[in-house]
């Protein structure tokens, strides 16, 4: 089976791990895309790639600040991978909480020795 455009969704856009890089870096503010590329030690065309395709899927917003161009997050973006991950949630806290149950059972019986 082909594998979606990278530009067709978020998922697609963020399994690119240096994709997930760019979009932590922008968490702390706004960067133009040359800062993009020297805080991730990338080309700058490579990082104009990825932020791109970021824009093109709803992540990165950008604006011109006089011969720049400057990119920043756009988190309501994730609100769909944040949406299917949190479905998952009710699966992970039981199976923590069954988990710290076998713990509390182990350390009864060591107690009980």
């Amino acid at each position: 089976m082909a594998r979606a455009a990278t530009t067709s969704d978020v998922f697609n856009a963020i399994a690119e791990p240096r994709r997930r890089d760019i979009l932590m870096l922008l968490r702390s503010g706004d960067r133009p895309v040359n800062e993009v590329a020297a805080a991730l030690g990338m080309p700058q065309p490579g990082a104009s790639k990825h932020l791109r395709v970021l824009k093109e899927v709803g992540l990165v917003l950008d604006r011109r600040a006089g011969k720049q161009r400057v990119y920043g997050l756009d988190a309501g973006g994730l609100r769909t991978v944040h949406e299917w991950t949190g479905g998952f949630e009710r699966f992970w806290n039981e199976s923590f909480d069954r988990l710290d149950a076998y713990m509390q059972e182990l350390k009864a019986q060591r107690v009980g020795e």
